[in-house]
């Protein structure tokens, strides 16, 4: 591939990868690191270190637009990004200690179990949980957010659990570079109760400071190729505002099927790469 077909490729899968990392708060990075290690041929840690770069551009690019209309629970997001962003610390100092191989299974049965809690079928979609659970209520986490003209209360459920699985999300996201938002979207949507729309535009919201903290470490051990990382981060960005305007319009079932095949598909080809086929 020459290098002027590998930009065009990169800054392609990065739109695309903006465009469905916004829609569903999964940051992108379940696109571009498939595109990075199956395509391109990038070796694992630069594909992460790389991704990493283009799941803060999603943030950067999609987040805000979700703030004004209240999606975004700014409250609930920094409570559970420091749980999420000490998780990234320790999966940035273990995650070269891994084999590749062991690493894209882990991916693949990970995106596999995602895809189908994301068919289940959900009834707190618009109105999310009934009553505040003891801790939501003391951290005061509850919320409100705008839809068609009007204002929907909400309340959250699950805060204790939740915190814990954003350790993991935030080793996820440092280990395959995917932007942790797997985990926080479930966690937020199945544990908390969360209103769909309200788990992505929050997922969004952290899903930078999570990548952040761990990009760092890609940075300075020199694993962030430029000629690969400029592109990403420009496609990312022109994807993360248009999926950030499409997320408000969607009806919430054609989010959780976009949710949902998109995490069928890469399990797939990370499980055949994890097994060697």
């Amino acid at each position: 591939m020459t290098p002027l077909l590998m930009v065009i490729v990169v800054l392609a899968g990065g739109v695309l990868a903006g465009v469905i990392g916004a829609l569903t708060g999964l940051g992108g990075g379940l696109v571009i690191v498939p595109l990075l290690t199956l395509v391109v041929h990038l070796p694992l840690p630069e594909a992460v270190g790389v991704s990493l770069l283009g799941v803060i551009a999603t943030s950067i690019g999609a987040a805000p637009r979700f703030v004004g209309t209240g999606l975004s629970n700014v409250r609930l997001a920094l409570v559970l990004q420091v749980a999420a962003s000490s998780g990234a610390l320790l999966g940035a100092l273990v995650a070269h200690n891994i084999p590749t191989k062991t690493l894209f299974l882990i991916f693949g049965l990970v995106m596999l179990y995602s895809a189908v809690m994301s068919f289940l079928p959900s009834r707190h979609d618009d109105a999310g949980a009934p009553a505040d659970s003891p801790l939501a209520t003391r951290l005061r986490l509850a919320s409100r957010y705008r839809n068609d003209g009007g204002w929907i209360e909400y309340k959250v459920q699950g805060v204790a659990p939740a915190f814990g699985i954003m350790v993991g999300a935030g080793m996820l996201s440092a280990m395959l570079g995917i932007g942790s938002g797997v985990f926080k979207v479930l966690a937020m949507d199945k544990l908390m109760r969360l209103p769909f729309k309200v788990s992505a535009a929050t997922s969004n919201f952290m899903i930078g400071i999570t990548a952040a903290t761990s990009a760092g470490y890609y940075l300075s051990h020199g694993e962030v190729p430029p000629l690969v990382a400029a592109p990403v981060i420009l496609g990312v960005l022109w994807g993360a505002y248009l999926g950030g305007h499409w997320m408000k319009v969607l009806p919430v079932q054609q989010l959780r099927r976009v949710f949902a095949v998109v995490l069928c598909f890469v399990a797939v080809d990370m499980l055949l790469k994890g097994l060697g086929v």
